[in-house]
């Protein structure tokens, strides 16, 4: 198979036998530095690769096949895992005994795939490996080989650029994921419980109408009308998130009218990880916004339409349209300030204002192609 790399390759470094990969965040941002570890992988077939990451990753890559041997859950760390509102102080001494733990490790090799290493590179460096490598802004700690940190840069990219300095390369710019078997009992057994018959060979399209920033969300009464007009014409349509989106679910279902109210399901909160990988992997087609399922969608194959401001795509958007297809909202100031919103990263004034940058989407052309992609990828009935 071909190997490339996305910019310089440094030399390998030698007799390296442990790697840790510090990658914070959700679920996408492990999606994001996917091919890049396999990049590492490949190169250093030899060695054992420990991601530093946060629970979700540990719960979704616990016992799966991947490059990923380990993972451990960093501490709490400004800038590196932030503190969720509402969760009180832990010991102050946490991350100087996490440091003091992963010393003992004897890191041959650390790589940083997070940000733009004002807090990361320091945290890395801490670590104490024999090597190191990441992004860097100016501010940031000095690594051993670094890329220049330019916020606008597609993060795949991003990071396999960065592991390009430690002589890895690659074969694939998608992150890849495989599902079991016991991901599709969760997913069956799941769908089993809903009221109601569900017809085996109908289509499927699943919904994640959520996302970790509400300007990245589209409208609910958007996601409604394409959810309504699928199930009109013979899709069964499953809606889907963490419990917390359980709600903004059912104010979409609340919306459906008519006979087809049934083929709407509200799956928000009750599926796990496992299943939620089950039951992508069962659609024929995907809508999200710019969030994690919608990378996990397409990390196990499924057809993806993705919903994204126009900022968020360079950087997270997927690169084909075979089986991918993105929608773009446009806005580039806050309709109650002005305030430029284009000017991003640490430095950007925040002006507090929540609004959607999507909204202009619509659902005619969201809803073409849906039923394009399944036109196109005809995937077997009956999953």
């Amino acid at each position: 198979m071909a190997q490339s790399a996305v910019g310089p390759v440094g030399e390998p470094f030698a007799e390296v036998e442990r790697i840790a990969v510090l990658r914070g965040g959700g679920l996408g941002d492990l999606m994001f530095a996917m091919p890049a570890i396999q990049a590492l992988a490949n190169t250093y077939p030899e060695a054992a690769i420990t991601l530093l990451g946060t629970p979700v990753h540990a719960a979704l890559l616990d016992g799966r096949p991947g490059p990923v041997d380990e993972v451990v859950v960093l501490p709490y760390s400004e800038g590196v895992r932030p503190r969720p509102a509402g969760v009180p102080e832990d010991d102050p001494g946490q991350v100087a005994g996490f440091r003091e733990r992963m010393r003992l490790r004897a890191f041959d090799l650390a790589v940083q795939v997070h940000g733009g290493g004002r807090y990361s590179n320091a945290f890395l460096l801490g670590l104490g490996a024999r090597h190191t490598v990441g992004t860097g802004t100016e501010d940031a700690a000095e690594l051993q080989r670094s890329v220049p940190y330019h916020y606008y840069q597609h993060e795949v990219l991003r990071a396999l650029e960065v592991v390009g300095l430690a002589g890895a390369v690659t074969a694939g710019l998608g992150a890849r994921l495989e599902v079991g078997e016991a991901d599709r009992k969760e997913a069956a057994g799941v769908l089993c419980g809903l009221a109601g018959a569900l017809d085996a060979r109908a289509p499927k399209l699943v919904i994640h109408p959520g996302a970790s920033d509400p300007r990245r969300m589209w409208p609910a009464a958007s996601f409604a009308a394409v959810a309504q007009r699928a199930a009109a014409a013979g899709y069964e349509v499953f809606l889907i998130g963490e419990a917390a989106e359980a709600k903004l679910g059912q104010e979409i279902r609340s919306r459906i009218t008519g006979d087809v109210a049934g083929a709407v399901h509200v799956l928000a909160g009750k599926l796990g990880l496992g299943g939620l990988l089950g039951l992508l992997e069962a659609a024929d087609v995907m809508l999200g916004n710019d969030s994690g399922p919608r990378h996990l969608a397409q990390a196990v194959g499924t057809p993806t339409v993705g919903i994204f401001w126009a900022g968020n795509m360079i950087m997270a958007a997927p690169f084909e349209r075979s089986r991918h297809r993105v929608h773009l909202g446009w806005v580039t100031r806050c309709p109650e300030c002005g305030i430029e919103v284009t000017q991003v990263g640490w430095s950007a004034p925040d002006c507090g204002h929540v609004f959607p940058l999507t909204a202009e989407v619509t659902v005619a052309a969201v809803l073409a192609d849906v039923m394009d992609l399944r036109a196109r990828n005809p995937r077997p009935r009956g999953r």
